[in-house]
């Protein structure tokens, strides 16, 4: 069996299965969110459901529309906070103390190998870093496994994505994973597992990791997931608060596809609007003029994406024609941000630094875009009026191509504004 396969077999209570099998699964956590769990607590309270099935399995991330940013939005972390409290939940974050949740949760030791988590958002599928089975659901669904503790799934075929060679300068997880997209295209693993492998796989630190397992989603996948190794113990060992169990694939296990990228022959992309498979080379898009860039997000707002960010922007001032905003995932992101001296290269640079939020990601708040306008952001979906009004653009890509490109006011490679070796 593939990991995928050997995780839901054990939280199923079999030793075998196979895909396209139907399955009761034991879930691990359950996640909401602002926009999502208003509605799956009103489901659970429609079903009769007293209690949650474990009140330190299920949790609450308001990270949408955080800090409020009206009463309406208000009222939708009112209703959290307030069933957090009832329920006596142990995994309440907000304003202080939250992040946006895709970051949190392993940044907390919440999500750990071998677990299988759900969550009321697309990019539940993030914690596949790990090795752990994440996947998004609707809120009624999330409302039922709050009261049950259980979830059933249909077992998905496993893709194999394997990428072997050395990366070139400045590519990073979120180049392989848009440049695989394109290649896939938004529904090429619809409804399968994303198994990324190889020995350019296990070269990417955890940052990276969780960007491309998070854009997963974008091609149409049921989860992605990464073999846990000694990166992952590394990142695991100290923030982990209970017993995990390591799932490997068998050297036989079976593929519904197997697909090879030699990583020597991928450069920095861009995926240009309205769709994350309409991906190109940096150095071929042409000069396209931007108006804002947005780094952050749950796909790219850890700490290794800020400092490489801060290594193209250091002495460097943005371009007056555009704004830049800065996105710290979490807190302690943002505090150890500070602690490195990022942010003060940030605002010397003319950024603008937000608490963490997923705000403009969604066209909700905090960086929302006019008519006309263009951005370039290192979120992972640029659909129409995905940012803001119908007729702007979002432009998709790493950190390294958003910091140089503000610096430039244009999408641009990192090369033109660092010199060679640095």
């Amino acid at each position: 069996m593939t990991i995928t396969e050997k995780i839901l077999a054990a939280h199923a209570g079999k030793k075998q299965v196979a895909p396209g099998e139907l399955l009761n699964v034991r879930i691990d956590l359950a996640l909401g969110n602002d926009i999502t769990a208003p509605l799956a607590i009103k489901a659970f309270q429609e079903i009769g459901a007293k209690k949650v099935f474990q009140r330190n399995r299920v949790v609450l991330v308001p990270d949408h529309f955080t800090p409020a940013k009206d009463i309406l939005s208000a009222e939708q972390c009112q209703v959290l906070r307030e069933f957090a409290k009832s329920q006596h939940l142990s995994h309440f974050f907000e304003i202080g103390e939250c992040g946006i949740e895709h970051a949190l949760l392993p940044e907390k030791g919440l999500v750990l190998p071998g677990d299988v988590v759900i969550g009321a958002d697309s990019h539940t599928c993030t914690y596949g870093a790990l090795g752990a089975f994440s996947t998004g659901v609707g809120s009624t669904e999330l409302g039922a496994a709050m009261a049950t503790g259980k979830l059933w799934f249909k077992v998905p075929e496993s893709l194999k994505l394997l990428y072997y060679g050395k990366r070139n300068p400045w590519v990073s997880g979120k180049d392989l994973i848009l440049f695989t997209i394109g290649d896939m295209g938004v529904d090429g693993a619809l409804y399968q597992a994303m198994e990324f492998c190889g020995e350019t796989i296990q070269n990417l630190p955890m940052a990276s990791r969780f960007t491309m397992t998070n854009m997963a989603i974008e091609a149409g996948a049921k989860n992605g997931i990464i073999e846990p190794d000694e990166i992952t113990f590394q990142f695991v060992k100290s923030r982990a608060k209970r017993a995990y169990r390591i799932y490997r694939s068998d050297r036989d296990a079976i593929y519904a596809e197997i697909r090879e990228y030699n990583a020597s022959k991928i450069f920095p992309q861009v995926a240009l609007p309205h769709i994350p498979s309409n991906v190109a080379d940096v150095r071929e898009v042409g000069k396209i003029e931007i108006d804002q860039v947005l780094i952050g997000s749950c796909t790219n707002g850890h700490l290794d994406d800020l400092r490489v960010a801060a290594k193209i922007l250091k002495g460097k001032k943005i371009s007056s024609s555009l704004r830049l905003i800065v996105i710290p995932a979490t807190q302690e992101i943002y505090r150890q941000a500070i602690k490195e001296g990022l942010v003060e290269i940030f605002l010397s640079a003319g950024a603008v630094i937000s608490p963490p939020t997923c705000g403009p990601c969604l066209g909700g708040h905090m960086g929302v875009l006019a008519k006309g306008e263009r951005a370039l952001a290192t979120t992972n979906r640029n659909f129409r009026g995905r940012m803001g009004h119908p007729q702007s653009e979002v432009y998709l890509s790493s950190p390294a191509v958003a910091a140089a490109s503000a610096v430039k006011g244009r999408i641009c490679h990192p090369e033109e504004v660092m010199r060679k070796g640095t």
